[in-house]
């Protein structure tokens, strides 16, 4: 007479599928330890941006600089190899360009001596991380109003290029123009331009540096503008219409603006 073998010799569910069950509790759960989790790993992050934003400053000491470098290295390849894993699906998640910013970024840190040139793009991480779902998921999950998420978006966008124009006319014009000697001359340049306030003590020489220092100033206004825009417009809540899907509302809303269908927004009181 055969014996069924005991149920705890045959595992519900391989390895590698209980591994992705739990990056996904993690990633994506509302759980006191997932929600821990994503705080750390946002913690992590904003210290490689530092990083990032540092290393014009760290490259005169190449051996503390590129071992910092394939250490954030490491850490960003095992956090996106979690995230892709966790992820529902692995072809949409290729699709977002939130994801191609990130392995650019992380092709730069694998490769330091061939596109440290294009280092100063790494600070775009900045800016991936504030539009991305994990960190709303995280941080802004007990924001309804929409303007708190609209504002913080359009600060790091703000901030995001200043680093970028910072670290583009640093790259490109230190050491060939007198007018930059380091680092914080590029800061000084950028923001003076983008503010267009131009005391003219800093001039990047050429067409090109004509080119750039256009370009900086509309986009620094646009930018700007989009912020005080965000900072002047009503705000509104974030609360799905069953009927038409319609994401955003009047914090007052009785009815849905697109389809007319009855709504329950919750009063801010009872959050």
């Amino acid at each position: 007479m055969s014996r069924s073998k005991p149920a705890a010799d045959s595992p519900d569910k391989p390895d590698g599928l209980r591994l992705r069950a739990r990056l996904r509790a993690l990633y994506h759960g509302s759980s006191v330890t997932a929600v821990r989790f994503r705080l750390a790993v946002l913690i992590i992050d904003l210290i490689i941006i530092a990083f990032f934003v540092a290393a014009p400053l760290l490259k005169s000491d190449t051996l503390v600089f590129y071992i910092l470098d394939y250490v954030i290295a490491a850490l960003l390849a095992f956090d996106l190899a979690a995230r892709a894993w966790a992820f529902s699906d692995l072809k949409s998640w290729l699709k977002k360009p939130i994801v191609w910013v990130d392995l650019f970024i992380l092709a730069t840190l694998l490769f330091p001596a061939w596109l440290f040139n294009l280092g100063f793009l790494r600070v775009l991480r900045l800016w991936t991380l504030i539009n991305s779902d994990f960190f709303w998921r995280t941080i802004g999950r007990r924001y309804d109003d929409t303007r708190v998420e609209e504002i913080t978006k359009a600060i790091v966008a703000l901030i995001t290029f200043i680093f970028v124009a910072t670290g583009f006319v640093y790259t490109s014009f230190m050491g060939r123009y007198e007018g930059i000697s380091g680092y914080i001359d590029a800061l000084y340049f950028t923001v003076t331009s983008l503010t267009t306030t131009g005391y003219g003590d800093i001039l990047l020489p050429g067409v090109w540096g004509r080119i750039v220092s256009i370009t900086i100033m509309l986009v620094g206004v646009t930018l700007f503008v989009r912020l005080g825009q965000t900072l002047l417009r009503p705000h509104k809540v974030r609360f799905p219409c069953d009927q038409c899907g319609l994401q955003v509302h009047d914090p007052d809303a009785v009815h849905c603006k697109a389809c007319g269908n009855l709504l329950c927004i919750p009063d801010e009181g009872r959050h």
